[in-house]
């Protein structure tokens, strides 16, 4: 029968489920969070980066 829970007709289904959605928006939070660390990770190394780089050419310029 086509209105049996999970059927084909019923709306609350294993894709459908209010659980189902929690989980893929779970999981796509936590996707966007980790890129968002992975941003600012690589964010931060470069401005170190460029601090050290900077610091090494100021104390080994040549005086005059």
């Amino acid at each position: 029968m086509p209105d049996e829970a999970g059927g084909p007709a019923s709306p609350v289904g294993p894709d459908n489920s209010q659980e189902a959605l929690d989980k893929r928006r779970l999981a796509e939070e936590t996707r966007n969070e980790r890129k968002v660390w992975y941003f600012l990770g690589y964010f931060l190394f470069g401005i170190h980066l460029i601090a050290f780089v900077m610091i090494y050419a100021v104390t080994h310029a040549p005086n005059k």
